[in-house]
């Protein structure tokens, strides 16, 4: 099959944008991890966001349960479970362990956190 030269450029021309469009940088749903730093982890979370009970005899967090906020962002959490209730998003399970402003210990929802919280220790 013969093209013209018209043909081939166009053609040349459209690989390359679609291969622009496919190899671009990450998505922006992708987030930075946590870190840590001067003996502790640190994630970027919602101000204001809730810090919720953990129960008494198996560790899980209360889910309706709050004990107090976290206005700092960045802030610090010690450690993550992914077997709490309920919460969406990719760690659908997930809640970090920390402690809220007012000094009570208790879970973060995954939700609440917008770094990824796959580098922190399970609890």
């Amino acid at each position: 099959m013969k093209f013209s030269k018209r043909a081939l450029t166009a053609l040349t021309a459209a690989a390359a944008f679609s291969a622009a469009l496919t190899a671009a940088a990450p998505s922006s749903s992708a987030a930075s991890g946590c870190w840590y730093s001067g003996g502790e982890w640190w994630c970027n979370n919602v101000r204001g966001a809730a810090v919720y009970e953990p129960s008494e005899t198996n560790g899980y967090p209360h889910a309706d349960v709050v004990v107090g906020y976290m206005y700092s962002n960045p802030s610090w959490f010690r450690c993550r479970r992914d077997d709490g209730p309920y919460v969406g998003g990719p760690h659908p399970n997930r809640w970090v362990f920390t402690e809220a402003d007012n000094g009570e210990w208790g879970y973060m929802k995954d939700t609440s956190i917008s770094s990824e919280t796959n580098p922190l220790p399970v609890c």
